[in-house]
């Protein structure tokens, strides 16, 4: 007779998984992967970079041609230097960077997508931080890079005017490093405002209303609220960052740039609240 041996059963056991920490450098390297994936980032950036440099040239060619035939300057041309004549295209670059600020917080909201970003980074604030540290960072590097170039080329385009002016002229260097600072700034305070009004439309009208309507409206209230109110607004305040000169009714540099980012504090703190506080 043949003897049946049982053979012991092993017990199954559970497949280890690799344990995956969440930290600050992986969600940022998450978020940098993010932005760069989108077609819209190259696009915007692109525009940001052609608004600073083709503008400030194109006002550079006007200024020339006036001079050049005997005209007096316009008035948008009066006391111009070639830093200012540079800086002629920041108003249209803060458009560009601040929109993608909000489409980068804003645009997750609208998709969806922000649900599955928060499951994978369930304490929600490091994404917010993240994304305010990683686009500002980008717009800075943009907005500086544009700055300069637009800089070389207005100088060249004015050389032999009165408008000329060195890169080692007294604060010339200073309104250049002050003018990419600020369109860093606004890319944190656009995505800032995306995540807290979670509406790319929203998002947009209120950055564009702080940037550029609200002086406008100061306009309809008496002088002297104009004289003591207007410099502390974020369009002002902005723009004394990277002026080359400064009165009474103007903020200093240092003075600016701290009531912007007190500005973008504000809307940052605001968007924290929020997402902490609320569900997506």
């Amino acid at each position: 007779m043949s003897t049946l041996t049982a053979i012991p059963e092993t017990p199954e056991t559970a497949p280890v998984r690799p344990v995956y920490r969440v930290t600050g450098r992986r969600v940022l390297r998450a978020e940098w992967a993010k932005l760069w994936s989108l077609r819209s980032t190259w696009i915007t950036l692109g525009l940001a970079l052609v608004f600073l440099v083709a503008v400030g040239a194109i006002a550079a060619v006007q200024y020339e041609s006036q001079v050049s035939g005997g005209q007096p300057p316009g008035e948008d041309f009066v006391g111009a230097t070639s830093v200012s004549l540079a800086l002629f295209g920041v108003n249209f670059a803060k458009i560009a960077l601040g929109v993608l600020g909000v489409l980068v917080t804003a645009g997750e909201y609208s998709t969806g997508m922000i649900r599955s970003t928060l499951a994978a980074v369930p304490r929600r604030l490091p994404v917010l931080w993240s994304k305010a540290a990683m686009f500002g960072l980008v717009s800075l590097v943009v907005g500086t890079v544009g700055v300069f170039v637009a800089f070389l080329f207005t100088g060249a385009i004015v050389s032999g005017t009165p408008a000329a002016v060195g890169i080692s002229d007294a604060g010339v260097v200073r309104s250049l490093l002050g003018a990419g600072l600020y369109l860093g700034l606004v890319g944190v305070l656009g995505a800032a405002l995306g995540a807290l009004l979670r509406s790319v439309a929203g998002g947009i009208s209120v950055l564009v209303g702080a940037l550029m309507m609200v002086s406008l409206l100061l306009s309809l209230v008496p002088s002297s609220w104009q004289d003591n109110v207007g410099k502390y607004l974020p369009d002002a305040a902005g723009e004394s960052i990277f002026a080359l000169t400064h009165d009474a009714s103007t903020l200093s540099p240092t003075g600016g740039l701290l009531v912007f980012v007190g500005w973008t504090a504000l809307a940052l703190a605001g968007a924290a609240y929020r997402l902490v506080r609320r569900d997506v």
